[in-house]
């Protein structure tokens, strides 16, 4: 049985990927600071299960990483753990670079020690897997896409910090010879994001008939990727990706936000009618845009694609309303999101 070490696993897509992981026989270390943001409802389907293993912790405790890694001995390192809302780095940015550049390069320095006391195959097989964005890039015109090569030209604090921990996890490759591997994915959406984002967001408050706030014209493409179809690329990279490179992860479904608020207003408007019989595109109110707010993303997946084999299996269609049914069925979980009662009770569940 593989052993993994994951940081962030109690988020949205960590979560996710820890509940696929261990579903498919891999014994889980789960190492998560439990942010506003970690969850540890989204684990509850592992309670009792002992090849999940959580600990509550900080990538940047050195000691505790270091603890983690002798005495459990995994054969990878994933890392999640990130400050990932472009709004709270703008309001503020010195907790991106506390945990997305700072505790980065601890969880390095920890994993690089560990590697280099390993022997024979077990040193050979090691990976430390660094989970990135297409954030990092910047902003794209009308036409083209990010590839590994793209210059990197971030435009929020949250993009440059995530930029900043690229860098460091490709300088301790060359510098140290760590076998990294890094994946920069498009814009997840899926069961479990936490609802400051904009599809559970819109989710939300479209049940509840609020205004649906959409930043300037509505018209910023992002290209959409199911979360389960990120974690089948992660995990095929940490399989099989070749040690230093880059991977671009995209769901190839390109699609303007103003046109993902009004197919979640469809959907409801088709499985939960409001009383009054209104159509929730009604409710679309535009707010000032963000600042830094960038245009236009678009992922070339095509290394992957070709080197790997992995492409993503669901459309956006379905992925849209695989996310709406999952959020109509788990509104507990929602609600204990939002009233806060699952952050009173976390740090109990986790001692």
């Amino acid at each position: 049985m593989p052993t993994w070490l994951v940081t962030g696993g109690a988020g949205f897509i960590g979560g996710n990927f820890v509940l696929e992981a261990v579903q498919r026989g891999v014994r889980v270390i789960n190492l998560d600071v439990l942010t506003y943001a970690g969850n540890l409802d989204t684990l509850s389907p592992l309670d009792g299960n002992p090849d999940h293993v959580f600990v509550q912790g900080d990538i940047g405790d050195a000691a505790l990483v270091e603890r983690l890694l002798r005495e459990h001995k995994p054969d990878a390192v994933i890392n999640f753990a990130a400050e990932s809302h472009v709004d709270r780095s703008i309001d503020g940015p010195a907790a991106f670079v506390q945990t997305n550049v700072v505790g980065t390069l601890s969880l390095l320095e920890k994993s690089r020690d560990y590697w280099k006391a390993l022997d024979g195959p077990a040193r050979d097989a090691f990976r430390f897997l660094h989970v990135s964005t297409d954030e990092v890039y910047g902003s794209l015109g009308d036409t083209g896409k990010f590839t590994e090569t793209t210059p990197f030209a971030p435009n929020s604090p949250y993009s440059a910090s995530k930029a900043a921990s690229d860098h460091l996890v490709r300088a301790f490759h060359h510098t140290y010879g760590l076998p990294v591997l890094t994946t920069n994915c498009s814009n997840n959406y899926g069961p479990y994001q936490f609802p400051e984002k904009l599809i559970p967001l819109v989710i939300a408050k479209a049940l509840a008939g609020e205004a649906l706030p959409v930043y300037g014209d509505g018209l910023n493409v992002r290209d959409w990727l199911f979360v389960a179809d990120h974690c089948a690329a992660i995990r095929r990279v940490l399989e099989a990706g070749r040690v230093g490179e880059t991977y671009n992860v995209g769901g190839d479904a390109e699609r303007q936000n103003i046109v993902v608020v009004k197919t979640i207003c469809a959907l409801l408007d088709a499985r939960r009618p409001l009383p009054d019989g209104r159509a929730r595109e009604s409710l679309i109110t535009y707010v000032k845009d963000r600042p830094g707010h960038d245009r236009r993303y678009a992922i070339d997946a095509s290394k992957l694609q070709g080197e790997l084999g992995w492409a993503p299996t669901v459309t956006f269609e379905q992925g849209m309303a695989l996310t709406v049914d999952w959020y109509l069925g788990h509104q507990p979980w929602v609600q204990r999101v939002l009233d806060g009662s699952y952050r009173l009770e976390r740090i109990g569940a986790a001692a």
